[in-house]
């Protein structure tokens, strides 16, 4: 499945606080996910392949690194854990690294909220706007995010430009 995102992801100390503030809204709790990302070099984007105890997929995806909101072209295949792939996926193209997180995810109509702890890194918050079949547009994407950002208090200097892998290479 290809779609369209629009997100941002900001360093946090008040990760608890602003969990608590979203559930003010009421949001769809999917659940804590304790996820390992393996990223695999590739010669452009990014490819990692995501196993945990809710969300297991084979994702890439080409995004800017700049600080703030930033578009996301991603293609996702949702797949049954096998170990067969990931031999596959690492014997021809060599891992990059591996990010362990904690994740806590929630939802509001399109938009995907993660309480992310991640090992030897600290505590995130990502606010994801989704557009999976082109209904919604970029620029109601960006709209949602900015809210959040606004909603959160996440201020300038706490936007984090680059992934998570990229902060551990």
């Amino acid at each position: 499945m290809a779609y369209l995102n629009y997100e941002f992801k900001a360093r946090t100390e008040f990760l608890a606080e602003q969990e608590n503030k979203l559930k003010q809204l009421s949001p769809f709790f999917k659940g804590e996910d304790h996820q390992s990302d393996t990223y695999f070099n590739v010669p452009k984007g990014r490819l990692k392949l995501r196993e945990g105890n809710i969300e297991n997929a084979l994702i890439y995806y080409e995004r800017e690194n700049r600080s703030g909101g930033k578009q996301s072209h991603i293609l996702l295949y949702k797949h049954q854990p096998d170990a067969t792939l990931k031999e596959i996926l690492t014997t021809t193209n060599g891992i990059k690294i591996v990010v362990k997180k904690n994740r806590k995810i929630y939802f509001i109509e399109n938009i995907k909220f993660h309480f992310d702890t991640v090992a030897t890194l600290g505590t995130f918050i990502e606010v994801e706007a989704i557009d999976t079949d082109g209904s919604i547009g970029l620029e109601k994407l960006k709209e949602q995010c900015e809210r959040f950002a606004v909603f959160f208090d996440i201020q300038p200097q706490d936007y984090i430009a680059v992934s998570y892998s990229d902060m551990l290479v």
